[in-house]
């Protein structure tokens, strides 16, 4: 299995820049990412134009510190600097309208990466993991450890969502949702806070410090009494971070599980100490190299891999979309997936 997993991303990197190779030279792709704040756009990023580059393409990589007007910035001056493509992780997806109506007028495609860019005909394409899955994989976690087809209950559980500017947010949200819609309704799960709809339950930029806020007035609020919490749902690591300094601060109960998404380093080091229960891993080399690809195939007139034209609506257009398809790791295989493909190094997860 471990071989395969290798050989697998190996040949995916390898059918990437070849695809790109013959059409490479002196093109200049655009790669705009939102923060280095998180431990994952900084991967995607240095993953990104490390593949471009050895397919041939210039690359100029910019983040934008969480800044919407210098993301903006940034975009505009990459299209007016002549970029072939743009490839954008947007901090907020309705954001750069006037900059997408700029590549659409100077005929520069854009592919929107691992955000979905809303409000605009400009799009060309959508590369991302399959978001829903990301949230139904969190909630199937859940279901599983709590048995909760065959235990009596009720379990108490929590939730903290991801930034409402993040459309990819709800999706994570909602898959989680369907799966334990069911065991709320009958109140096998119950919710002390009351805290469930989406809006109720976000995490504006997906913030730890928000998240850690939150999360201790919801336990100085609901859970004093000595209560214990059975299963916090965060949709990402970031945010179970958050909420994993709250519960090391001010509780004294039976730890709870907890859900999280990108593997962070902090986060799985947090899972083998018992801290963190799961995170959903999403290979960002995989990631890249299948946006390098479309990259190859836009820039030689090929018809662009998609595997999704039907779900991705930005409110203007349904985006064509590639999503690859994420797993989850935890105590018993982030070995696997974490060390022996190479994505981290065992001394990074001392």
């Amino acid at each position: 299995m471990k071989k395969l997993l290798a050989l697998a991303l190996a040949l995916c990197m390898i059918f990437a820049l070849c695809a790109t190779s013959a059409f490479a030279e002196g093109e200049t792709v655009g790669v705009a990412m939102p923060t280095k704040d998180l431990q994952r756009w900084n991967q995607d990023g240095e993953n990104m134009k490390n593949m471009l580059e050895e397919a041939g393409y210039k690359v100029d990589l910019q983040f934008a510190s969480n800044d919407v007007q210098q993301q903006l910035n940034q975009v505009t001056n990459m299209i007016n600097s002549g970029c072939s493509v743009i490839v954008i992780a947007a901090i907020e997806g309705s954001s750069l309208g006037s900059a997408l109506d700029l590549a659409k007028e100077k005929g520069i495609p854009v592919i929107a990466y691992d955000r979905l860019l809303m409000e605009s005909d400009a799009v060309s394409y959508y590369a991302t993991f399959d978001n829903y899955m990301v949230g139904t994989k969190q909630g199937t976690y859940v279901k599983e450890a709590l048995d909760l087809d065959n235990a009596e209950g009720p379990f108490n559980l929590e939730i903290t969502a991801g930034d409402p500017g993040d459309n990819n947010a709800r999706y994570f949200y909602q898959g989680a949702i369907d799966v334990l819609q069911p065991y709320l309704d009958e109140g096998k799960l119950v919710v002390k806070s009351g805290q469930i709809d989406f809006n109720d339950v976000a995490t504006p930029t997906w913030k730890t410090e928000v998240a850690q806020q939150r999360a201790s007035s919801i336990l100085s609020s609901f859970y004093a009494d000595g209560s214990d919490i059975d299963v916090w749902l965060c949709s990402n690591d970031s945010t179970a971070l958050g909420v994993t300094n709250a519960l090391e601060d001010a509780y004294d109960g039976e730890w709870p599980i907890i859900t999280g998404q990108d593997c962070d380093i902090s986060n799985v080091k947090n899972m083998i100490a018992g801290k963190q229960s799961m995170s959903v891993f999403k290979d960002t080399r995989t990631l890249a190299a299948q946006v390098v690809k479309m990259v190859g195939q836009i820039l030689a007139g090929e018809e662009v891999d998609v595997n999704d034209t039907e779900t991705y609506d930005n409110n203007v257009i349904v985006v064509p979309s590639y999503l690859c398809e994420p797993v989850f790791a935890d105590v018993n295989n982030y070995e696997e997936l974490l060390l022996d493909s190479g994505y981290y190094t065992a001394d990074q997860l001392k």
